[in-house]
C-alpha cells in the first residue's frame, strides 16, 4: 500500500474522531442541521422534477400551441396547469429556503459551542498544568492554540452536514438520472468517483503543509507577542530593526507553507469545480441526442441538466471539506497535545489548621529538564517565625519558596505546611492559607483596588494597602485607589507595583507569606517598617527571600542555600561564623552602602 494511501487512511480516522468529538458534545444542533440538509437534498430533486413536469405539461405545449388555454392546439395548456405550477415552483422554493436556513443556522450554533467547549477546556488546563509547563512554552504559542487553533480545528464542522447530504444527493441524483435513461447515467457514474479520486489525492498531499503552516503561524505569534512584551528592552537596545528581520523571517516561513498550500488548492480546487460543468455539457450534448432521437423528452433532458447543475455547488463544498479537513485535524492535534500535558493528581481534601502555619521541608529535591535546582533540601519553620532565605543568585530560593507555595512538584522528598503534606491539601486550602508574593510584581490593567482584591468581597483595601506602605502614595494618584493602572501596572515604578502586589498577598489574611524579594526595589527605611507591620498587624508564618541585610536581621532565623543544597540554619549572628556565608553577607553590606 502507498504511503499516499496510508497517510489518506489515517487523516480520515483522525478527522472522523475530531467529528465525533463534537457530535457526541453537540449531538441536538448537529441533529437538527442534518435533518435540514436531508430536506434540502429531497426538495432539490423534487424541484428538478417539478422543473421535468413543467417543461412536459407547460412550456412544451405552450410553444407548440402558441397559446396557454384555449383555441386550437392538440396540447393546450389550461390556466390550473399554470397555477399547479407556480404553486409547486413556490413550494419547493420554500422548503429549500428553509432547509437551507435550519441548515446553516444549527451548524453554526454546533461549531460555535465546540469551539467554546474546547476553548474553555484549554483555558482551564492553562490553569491546571504545573508551572514549569507555562515556562516551557511561549506565551505567543499558547495563545495561538487558544485562537487560531481551536477556530480552525471547528472550520471543517462547518460544511459537515452539507458535505453528508451531498452523498446522498449524488446517489439520489444518480438514480433520478438512470430512471430518464442509463446512458446519461453513465456519464454520472464516471465522473462522481473521479471527483472522490481527486478530493483524495489533494488531502493526502495537504496534510503536511497544513501542519508545518499552522506550526508557523504559532511561531509568528510567539515572536509578535515577546517583543510587545520587551518593548522597553526593545527600545533600550535599539532592537527594533532584529525585531522586525525576525518577524519578517517568522513570516516568510509562514508564508512559503501557505503558498505551498496555496499552489495545491490552486490546482486541486478548479478541477473540481470545473468537473461537474464538464459533465453538463456532456449531458446536454447527450440529450440533445436522445431528444432528436425520441429516446427521451425535453424534460428529461431539463431534469438531468438541473439535477447535474444542483450538484456542483455541494461538490464544492464537499471539497472545501476535505480541503479544510487536514488543517483541522492537525490543529485539533497541537491543542489535544497541550491537553495531554499532565496536571499533577493533586486530590487532596485536608483543610488547613487555624493560626500560622508551621513548614517542614524534608530532604525536597526538585529539577528542571532533569537538572537539579534543589537537592536534598531539608529544615522546619515554626509558627509564627519569620525566616530569611539567604544565597547566592541561582542557588535555589525562589524555587524552595514556589515549591512551599505549590506551584512545583518535588522530584523527591516533601513539604508539609501546618503539619500536612502540600499534596494532601486541598487546592482552595493551599490558595486560601498561603500568599506568595514575586520580585517580578504582576498587576492587571485595571485598578488599584481591584488588583488588591481580585474580585473577592468584603476585602479591606485601605488596610492592606496602609500593611503594604503603598497607602500614601496611592492616596496621591489622581483617583486613588480607583486609579487604573497600565498593562503589567508599568504606570507605577517599581517600588509601587511591588507595595500594591504585597497589599493583594495580604489582603487574603494568610497564615503562610511566602515572600520572593517581594520588596527589592522599596526604599530600605520602607522595607523595615513593612516587615514591622507584618509582625506587630498579622498573625503569619513569613519565609522571604533577603538579599539586604535589613531583611535579614529582622528575621528570626536564616536558612543559607548554597548550590540547590540547604547548608545552615540558624540565627544570624551564628551563621557569621561561616566564612561563605560571612563573604555573601559582607557583599550585601556594601551593596547596601553603594546603593
Amino acid at each position: 500500500m502507498s504511503r499516499a494511501l496510508n497517510v489518506d487512511e489515517h487523516i480520515w480516522r483522525r478527522g472522523g474522531r475530531l467529528i465525533a468529538r463534537s457530535l457526541r458534545a453537540h449531538p441536538g444542533p448537529h441533529a437538527i442541521a442534518m435533518f435540514g440538509a436531508m430536506v434540502f437534498v429531497f426538495a432539490a430533486v423534487g424541484g428538478a422534477w417539478v422543473f421535468r413536469w413543467v417543461t412536459d405539461e407547460l412550456i412544451v405545449p405552450a410553444f407548440e400551441s402558441g397559446e396557454l388555454s384555449g383555441t386550437g392546439g392538440e396540447r393546450d395548456v389550461s390556466a390550473s396547469t399554470v397555477w399547479w405550477a407556480v404553486a409547486a415552483l413556490v413550494g419547493i422554493s420554500l422548503i429549500r429556503g428553509i432547509s437551507v436556513v435550519t441548515r446553516r443556522f444549527f451548524l453554526s450554533m454546533a461549531e460555535f459551542r465546540t469551539q467554546r467547549d474546547w476553548r474553555r477546556g484549554l483555558l482551564w488546563h492553562y490553569l491546571d498544568v504545573p508551572l514549569r509547563f507555562h515556562r516551557s512554552k511561549p506565551t505567543g504559542e499558547l495563545l495561538a492554540h487558544a485562537d487560531i487553533d481551536v477556530q480552525m480545528a471547528t472550520v471543517v464542522l462547518k460544511p459537515l452536514a452539507f458535505s453528508v447530504s451531498v452523498v446522498l444527493l449524488v446517489a439520489v441524483s444518480v438514480v433520478s438520472i438512470f430512471l430518464v435513461h442509463p446512458l446519461l447515467a453513465l456519464i454520472a457514474a464516471v465522473l462522481f468517483p473521479v471527483l472522490v479520486v481527486i478530493s483524495q489525492k489533494y488531502t493526502s498531499l495537504v496534510e503536511e503543509p497544513a501542519a508545518l503552516a499552522q506550526q508557523r503561524v504559532g511561531d509568528v505569534s510567539a515572536i509578535a507577542h515577546e517583543s510587545f512584551d520587551g518593548a522597553v528592552v526593545v527600545k533600550t537596545l535599539g532592537r527594533e530593526a532584529a525585531e522586525v528581520e525576525r518577524m519578517l523571517k517568522a513570516s516568510d516561513r509562514l508564508r512559503q507553507w501557505r503558498v505551498r498550500v496555496g499552489r495545491l488548492r490552486a490546482n486541486f480546487e478548479p478541477l473540481i469545480d470545473a468537473l461537474p460543468n464538464v459533465g453538463i455539457i456532456l449531458l446536454i450534448l447527450v440529450g440533445a441526442s436522445l431528444v432528436s432521437s425520441g429516446d427521451a423528452s425535453e424534460g428529461d433532458l431539463v431534469l438531468a441538466v438541473t439535477l447535474f447543475g444542483l450538484l456542483t455547488t455541494p461538490l464544492r463544498v464537499l471539497g472545501f471539506f476535505l480541503e479544510e479537513l487536514p488543517r483541522s485535524v492537525v490543529s485539533l492535534e497541537r491543542v489535544d497535545r497541550v491537553m495531554a500535558y499532565p496536571v499533577g493528581d493533586r486530590k487532596g481534601t485536608v483543610r488547613l489548621p487555624q493560626g500560622p502555619l508551621g513548614v517542614v521541608v524534608d530532604d525536597l529535591t526538585v529539577s528542571y529538564s532533569g537538572n537539579r535546582a534543589v537537592s536534598e533540601a531539608s529544615f522546619v519553620v515554626d509558627p509564627g517565625e519569620t525566616l530569611a532565605l539567604v544565597g547566592p543568585t541561582g542557588s535555589g530560593k525562589s524555587t524552595l519558596v514556589e515549591t512551599i507555595a505549590g506551584l512545583l512538584e518535588p522530584s523527591g522528598g516533601g513539604v508539609s505546611v501546618g503539619g500536612v503534606p502540600v499534596d494532601q491539601l486541598a487546592a482552595e486550602e493551599l490558595s486560601r492559607g498561603v500568599a506568595l508574593a514575586f520580585q517580578e510584581a504582576f498587576l492587571f490593567a485595571s485598578s488599584i483596588s481591584e488588583n488588591v482584591a481580585m474580585g473577592r468581597t468584603g476585602v479591606d483595601v485601605a488596610g492592606s494597602l496602609r500593611l503594604a506602605e503603598a497607602e500614601e502614595f496611592v492616596a496621591a494618584l489622581p483617583s486613588g485607589s480607583a486609579t487604573v493602572v497600565g498593562e503589567r501596572g508599568q504606570t507605577l515604578s517599581g517600588g509601587q507595583r511591588q507595595r500594591v502586589a504585597l497589599a493583594r498577598a495580604l489582603a487574603r489574611s494568610p497564615q503562610l507569606l511566602l515572600l520572593d524579594d517581594a520588596t527589592s526595589a522599596v526604599d530600605p527605611v520602607v522595607e523595615a517598617r513593612i516587615l514591622d507591620n507584618l509582625g506587630d498587624h498579622l498573625e503569619t508564618t513569613v519565609i522571604v527571600v533577603a538579599h539586604r541585610i535589613s531583611t535579614i536581621l529582622l528575621a528570626d532565623r536564616v536558612a543559607y542555600v548554597d548550590a540547590g543544597r540547604v547548608v545552615a540554619v540558624g540565627r544570624h549572628d551564628d551563621l557569621l561564623e561561616r566564612e561563605d556565608y560571612r563573604s555573601l553577607v559582607m557583599s550585601y553590606e556594601q551593596a547596601d552602602l553603594d546603593g
